[in-house]
């Protein structure tokens, strides 16, 4: 019997239950690529990969990952397909979910993808928007789940915990919102005037899930993890000049930790700038867990797409 369709563009289009069972299928599939074992229920399955934006993990992480589960991978930019030339996104969302059993899109806009969606055939992922990031987050939580919980049990460990978020309101912030309201930790989100979290995007129900400070020295003080991500996202570079001058006080470092539980962890989506939103001493530090987490990118994005081409194995 076919899968349903569904798409995955943003943290909030799945249940409790749904990351329940992708956590646990992705230490399965994790656990099976560092023993050197085949896993390829994608055979003869293929993904399109549409990128508006520049990529080095997401590009990474989805191909080698398509490729390692037994499938094609087609890559597409905007400059050399009809993409670019102003075809109607609708009538590009027809024309190649027709081709293809698998759609990955990242864009500028969540309009964007959501119009890509609606006349799509297959599923569709959020590589990366404005708005979300919710690959990103799934690799993050997963991380989390690694070194402070049980992959049997993976949302145990995240209930009442804090999340401190130093930093821009951007895709990545709205996102960490969004799982903090379905699963039940807080995220202290700490930025600087008129950087602030739209909270009417990221469109949480539980005004509870998240406290704001204006210091992030307080949003720091008892986290179990630490994040934030650079200043200036793709397409925000005419304001770097504005947005160095503003976030001075928002780099994380020592003392920012120091300020967190002894056993918290740092994370940050990469690519860093040491000296910017993260001191060497952090990113490069004991507590930081980068590298992993850039690494769980691939695993949990597998699961991902397994489960919306296959459903639960």
């Amino acid at each position: 019997m076919p899968q349903p369709l569904q798409h995955y563009l943003k943290f909030s289009d799945f249940s409790v239950q749904d990351y329940a069972y992708l956590f646990s299928r992705t230490a399965l599939i994790k656990a099976k690529f560092k023993a050197y074992e085949k896993h390829q229920p994608l055979a003869d399955r293929s993904l399109a990969m549409i990128f508006e934006k520049a990529s080095t993990r997401t590009r990474i992480s989805f191909e080698a990952g398509m490729y390692q589960m037994g499938g094609a991978v087609v890559h597409l930019t905007t400059g050399d397909t009809q993409l670019g030339r102003a075809e109607p996104i609708e009538d590009s969302a027809k024309v190649i979910s027709r081709m293809v059993d698998l759609v990955m899109i990242r864009t500028y806009e969540q309009t964007k993808i959501e119009r890509f969606a609606a006349h799509s055939r297959v599923p569709v992922i959020n590589g990366l928007t404005n708005e979300f990031h919710p690959c990103q987050i799934l690799a993050d939580l997963f991380t989390f789940i690694e070194h402070r919980g049980d992959v049997n049990h993976p949302l145990d460990c995240l209930k009442g915990k804090v999340v401190a978020w130093v930093g821009d309101g951007n895709n990545m912030a709205n996102t960490w919102l969004q799982a903090a309201d379905l699963l039940g930790f807080t995220v202290h989100v700490s930025t600087p005037s008129g950087y602030e979290v739209n909270q009417a995007v990221a469109g949480v129900k539980n005004p509870h899930c998240y406290q704001l400070f204006k210091d992030p020295l307080e949003a720091c003080q008892g986290a179990d993890l630490v994040t934030t991500d650079v200043w200036t996202s793709m397409g925000f570079e005419a304001e770097n000049e504005a947005r160095l001058k503003a976030f001075g006080a928002w780099c994380v470092d020592g003392r920012m930790m120091a300020q967190a539980k002894p056993e918290a962890l740092f994370m940050h989506c990469l690519p860093a700038h040491r000296g910017e939103e993260v001191q060497a001493e952090v990113i490069d530090g004991p507590q930081s867990v980068v590298w992993e987490e850039a690494e769980n990118r691939l695993h949990v994005q597998k699961a991902l797409m397994e489960w919306l081409l296959l459903g639960q194995l």
